[in-house]
């Protein structure tokens, strides 16, 4: 008998709970009341038990009736959920949209456009990785994501294609505590290789044998951006780090920017891109998806200029090319 229950019984089981009578049951569903009571009394005989307590003069869930309500919200609910997702994948929305994205990549911009995709996407869950440097190009490679938010480094695999998702700054900094802090003046480049250098390492191989930015031969070298903070933190050493992550300790004076002879201060703007298969390109939901992200930056730049602080973004525009990548770790 239980395989002999409907979804129609379930969703007017759900309906009565919750409009506290039959008649609303009725109401909603554009029925006779006699109607929605026959169907309630034939699930109870199918299930053997009682879901409501029809004594006084509202129907009232029993027990087992509250019980079993959530299942049958439940089922209701994944049913309706794998319709909308059938739906989605015959109108070409993904099933299941995978990113991965560069840990430089401001978390808090892609944090305000996934809220806004998981209200026009319900239906299409978002699986996010988080990598560095050839770390963020290898699960498109693999498969095991659709599009990449990537850095400047490695050299993009020729089998994807790109798109200019706008920048972000990046700057050289150390402890306050550092002996860098302290210099007089822009640093020599042979003063800063007299000091241990802080190094974001590719986990992969897509960038080996193409370093760029280590202007130490003394290196220590971490996979890991939280890592790297905290040790610059710690004054273990100075290395380049984008300025959204690291603007608190800047401002508190825990981290100061290193002056280094021949580049401007201010920092260097890091490109971002878009990369994705080129036999694979993004469906409606990773379209979206791209689209406000590039939209971001525009906004909160639209945002800057009213409240006044188009001066302070502009700083450090002038730098050329070779110091944006001599910036790149």
């Amino acid at each position: 008998m239980l395989d002999r229950i409907s979804l129609d019984q379930l969703r007017v089981f759900i309906a009565a709970a919750d409009e506290g009578s039959f008649s609303a049951a009725a109401r909603r569903f554009r029925r006779s009341q006699p109607a929605i009571s026959e169907m309630i009394a034939t699930l109870e005989s199918q299930i053997g038990v009682q879901l409501f307590d029809r004594i006084g003069r509202y129907p009232q869930l029993t027990k087992a009736g509250e019980t079993l309500l959530a299942d049958a919200r439940g089922i209701v609910m994944n049913v309706d959920h794998m319709k909308a997702r059938a739906y989605g994948m015959s109108s070409g929305i993904e099933p299941e949209l995978s990113v991965v994205v560069d840990v430089f990549f401001p978390m808090d911009r892609m944090t305000r456009v996934a809220r806004g995709f998981r209200e026009t996407f319900p239906h299409t869950p978002l699986r996010l990785f988080v990598e560095a440097l050839g770390g963020v190009f290898q699960p498109v490679l693999d498969g095991r994501a659709q599009i990449a938010i990537a850095g400047p480094l490695p050299d993009v695999p020729p089998s994807c294609s790109t798109e200019t998702l706008g920048d972000i700054r990046f700057m050289m900094v150390a402890s306050a505590e550092h002996p860098l802090a302290r210099h007089n003046g822009p640093i020599p480049r042979d003063e800063l290789a007299r000091h241990v250098q802080l190094v974001l390492t590719d986990r992969t191989d897509l960038s080996a044998g193409r370093e760029r930015g280590v202007l130490s031969p003394f290196t220590w070298r971490l996979a890991d951006l939280y890592a790297k903070h905290h040790f610059l933190l710690g004054g273990l050493g100075w290395g380049g780090m984008p300025v959204h992550s690291v603007a608190d300790d800047l401002e508190a004076g825990r981290l100061v920017e290193l002056t280094i002879d021949g580049i401007s201060p201010g920092g260097a703007n890091m490109p971002m891109s878009v990369v994705y298969s080129t036999a694979e390109p993004p469906g409606p939901a990773g379209r979206w998806l791209i689209d406000h992200l590039k939209l971001c930056p525009r906004r909160q730049a639209a945002r800057e200029a009213e409240e006044g602080k188009s001066a302070s973004s502009a700083a450090g525009e002038g730098m050329n090319e070779e110091q944006a990548t001599t910036l790149a770790i």
